[in-house]
């Protein structure tokens, strides 16, 4: 879908961009002269240079540069192109203010699932997620991104889709949680665990040394990124649909990896028994 982009051009909306495809051009390869009627004239030569940009940033693995360029809502349009170089990432913490501590991270290439556990193997993270070109999140610009900055004092330059302003575009609030279960996506035995219910095991794990806490906590942490893949096929082929390309560019809904990690329900119950 990328190629078929110009609503990253600056001065050109979405809007402009159906205009261009329209007029029989479908992508940055069949735009040149000569140049048919239709076509906003006074935009020609800054979408000529931005295509030569483009096409450079795109042959050398770029994805930042259209991350720059593109509207928050459109950031969808990397995903098929970069999706080989795609890090899902979700933080667990001990609180939601910065003066809290990152208890575990999970991390979802779309192919194996990693995860990271403070006191253990979590500084591994800073190192790890040099290997991708491309962060996919929810709420993550928010929240998962400026805390892992501050915490482990680096800067993350990655291209970065957040879902939560993708999925908002198209009718899904209500949270990682509230997006999945309207668009069918079952947690199994996680369901009801949530954020304040995370802090709560990565407590009784290091109160009790309960390793079946530690073990729900990873195997909730892990569902966020697995599912976040999922998340991200489903609004890239509904964006797809309002589109010219729904039928060429539409994509397979990808088979979810085994998650290491269960939920052990007497923790469950127990911790929320206290509540």
């Amino acid at each position: 879908m990328l190629k078929n982009t110009f609503c990253h051009v600056p001065g050109v909306g979405t809007a402009t961009e159906e205009k261009i495809w329209a007029t029989g051009i479908p992508d940055w390869d069949h735009f040149k002269k000569p140049y048919p009627d239709g076509l906003p004239q006074n935009r020609i030569k800054t979408i000529e240079n931005y295509i030569h940009q483009s096409t450079e940033h795109f042959d050398a693995g770029n994805p930042g540069y259209f991350a720059r360029l593109l509207p928050s809502n459109q950031l969808w349009r990397l995903f098929p192109e970069f999706k080989d170089s795609v890090a899902y990432i979700d933080i667990e913490t001990t609180g939601l203010d910065f003066y809290h501590k990152i208890t575990t991270i999970a991390l979802y290439d779309g192919t194996s699932v990693y995860w990271y556990v403070n006191g253990e193997n979590l500084d591994d993270f800073r190192d790890d997620i040099l290997n991708y070109s491309m962060i996919i999140s929810y709420n993550g610009k928010c929240f998962d991104v400026p805390f892992i900055e501050k915490y482990f004092r680096i800067k993350l330059n990655h291209a970065h889709i957040d879902l939560r302003y993708v999925l908002a575009s198209l009718g899904y609030k209500g949270g990682l949680k509230g997006c999945e279960a309207a668009l069918g996506i079952d947690r199994g035995n996680i369901t009801g665990i949530d954020g304040y219910f995370a802090v709560l095991l990565w407590k009784d794990y290091m109160e009790n040394r309960n390793i079946k806490a530690l073990e729900t906590l990873l195997a909730y942490n892990m569902e966020d990124v697995v599912n976040l893949e999922r998340l991200m096929v489903i609004a890239y082929n509904m964006n797809i649909k309002n589109t010219p390309f729904s039928e060429t560019h539409f994509l397979e809904t990808p088979i979810s990896p085994e998650i290491p990690f269960n939920a052990d329900r007497d923790t469950v119950d127990r911790i929320r028994r206290r509540i």
